[in-house]
């Protein structure tokens, strides 16, 4: 079992030193999943992990109803609630990125139990009429992407294709952000307001940031969520939101201490590390 110094450092380090400060700040828990499924991860470290069981992910919903957690509709009515004056705790929104089929099979059904709603984010060009594989998994088809708008769920763009964006050129970048938004909107007929930053987030590059965010306001979307760990509050910015990453090794210790904001610490040293490769002229812009 791979040793996890982040759930030590969580649950016997952050945590009682929140209970004891009672830091109680306007925030959000933006839950991150990726798949549903009975699938084994073998060599991958638990921090990397991105599949969740299903009986792990029954369990983590029923955790957020024992805990009376108000899970809400998308990002939009997050950010406004949390800005409001009479902002109330425990609000969550659950998250679901890459288009996996098995959110249709293994995931809905147990949110439409609790009466959750969720959103989930499309790399369109593995949307099809039929079912399309994407990294070795079935993802939905339009149909069912139909059907699960309908009961509520939100639908926001993962790009076309999937590509780590900070590596694309300019060109490339807004058909990327443009072309699903628009596919979406046209397969469904709704709005698409938000969208989800493949692979990790470059936080680090202020300039790739401020081009970016400029495109995704160009293109129509009004918030996004990226990869950099915590909660984010009412100032954070609405195109680069924090989430909390989930998957089977979450046990229900450390899930709870993820939405009391005891995982938050750990955008620090993600951020160090980030600045690190950047320092030593890791990876170049081509924005």
């Amino acid at each position: 079992m791979a040793l996890r110094i982040d759930r030590l450092t969580t649950l016997y380090v952050i945590d009682p030193i929140l209970r004891r400060i009672s830091a109680d700040k306007p925030s959000i828990s933006i839950l991150m999943y990726h798949s549903i499924a009975h699938e084994d991860e073998v060599g991958v470290h638990p921090y990397y992990r991105t599949v969740t069981s299903p009986a792990v992910f029954a369990a983590q919903m029923e955790s957020l109803h024992q805990a009376g957690f108000s899970v809400v509709t998308g990002l939009t009515e997050a950010i406004r609630r949390c800005r409001e004056p009479e902002f109330g705790k425990n609000i969550v929104v659950i998250t679901f990125d890459d288009g996996f089929r098995n959110f249709y099979t293994n995931a809905f059904p147990v949110l439409n139990h609790y009466g959750f709603t969720a959103t989930m984010f499309l790399p369109t060009a593995y949307i099809g009429e039929n079912a399309l594989n994407f990294k070795g998994k079935e993802c939905l088809t339009w149909n069912e992407a139909r059907e699960l708008h309908r009961h509520g769920i939100s639908l926001g763009s993962h790009t076309v294709t999937h590509p780590q964006l900070y590596d694309c050129d300019a060109a490339s970048i807004k058909q990327e952000i443009v072309g699903s938004k628009q596919t979406i909107e046209q397969k469904l007929g709704c709005a698409v307001q938000s969208f989800s930053y493949p692979y990790a987030f470059p936080e680090t590059d202020n300039g790739f940031k401020t081009k970016l965010r400029e495109e995704l306001h160009q293109a129509g979307y009004e918030n996004g969520v990226c990869t950099t760990v915590g909660r984010p509050g009412p100032a954070s910015d609405p195109f680069f939101l924090k989430r909390l990453p989930v998957n089977s090794d979450d046990d229900p210790q450390l899930f709870l201490a993820k939405l009391a904001g005891s995982y938050d610490w750990i955008s620090k040293p993600q951020y160090i590390v980030k600045m690190a490769k950047k320092w030593a002229g890791a990876g170049s812009q081509r924005f």
